[in-house]
């Protein structure tokens, strides 16, 4: 049984149902189902509350005057119309609203008023999407002016169109040598601390031999320089004598 807020007036957007009824539904008790008291689409102060309570059939409704359910149609088992409307005579009764009933559960069926609202709502929305669906596909520049950019074209323009593969040129000398140069002098800056034998396996430390800096080789190279340039100085000592050789 579904619950509802009876403050809201607006009956347009919910539903009842008895699922004890569905089964057992009859153009004979139909309206004693709709006039459950769970209903919210039931007016407890109409005429039928008053027969019901007094135990009268429903031909006593027409002697009546004021607010009062009747079947309109009936189309079994499926689908039932009640009526409500308010009557001024035996003769004069003015329509207030329709409610069907599908498969045992109670609908409010709309007016005219919000039927056309509701279409003209549906058009507006559709004509909006359209219009900002098409300002999409608008592009414009001050050289070229406007034009429709479709992703669909851009699509039919790739497979129309072969791929034409750039062919690589081959570097030449010149270029693989410079790179090679280049490729070891950041070596030489830059030595390796690891080294891996094969994927997979632990890198090893390398010994890297720290090399004495530049200043200190140039100094060490002009030291010697200096020392063998200078004359040796001259000796003091005389020649030594020439001694008379035995025969």
């Amino acid at each position: 049984m579904a619950s509802v807020d009876l403050r809201d007036n607006n009956l347009l957007g919910i539903s009842w149902v008895d699922s004890g009824w569905v089964p057992i539904l009859n153009p004979g008790n139909v309206l004693d189902y709709f006039s459950e008291r769970s209903n919210p689409f039931y007016d407890r102060t109409c005429n039928n509350e008053v027969v019901k309570m007094q135990r009268l059939t429903l031909e006593h409704l027409n002697q009546m005057v004021g607010v009062e359910y009747i079947l309109l149609h009936a189309q079994e088992p499926i689908l039932y119309i009640i009526r409500k409307q308010q009557r001024q005579s035996p003769t004069q009764v003015i329509p207030l609203s329709d409610y069907y009933i599908i498969a045992g559960v109670v609908y409010q069926a709309p007016d005219l008023g919000t039927v056309i609202g509701s279409r003209v709502l549906s058009a507006v929305h559709g004509v909006q999407s359209a219009f900002d669906e098409a300002m999409s596909y608008c592009r414009y520049h001050p050289s070229k002016g406007y034009w429709w950019h479709f992703k669909d074209q851009e699509e039919r323009d790739a497979k129309a169109k072969p791929k034409s593969k750039k062919k690589e040129e081959p570097s030449s000398l010149f270029q693989r040598q410079r790179v090679d140069t280049l490729l070891l002098d950041l070596r030489s800056k830059f030595p390796p601390t690891f080294y891996q034998p094969k994927p997979g396996e632990k890198p090893i430390p390398v010994e890297v031999k720290q090399e004495p800096p530049v200043e200190l080789v140039k100094q060490e190279e002009r030291e010697p320089a200096t020392k063998t340039s200078a004359p040796a100085p001259p000796s003091s000592k005389p020649p030594p004598e020439k001694r008379a050789r035995l025969q």
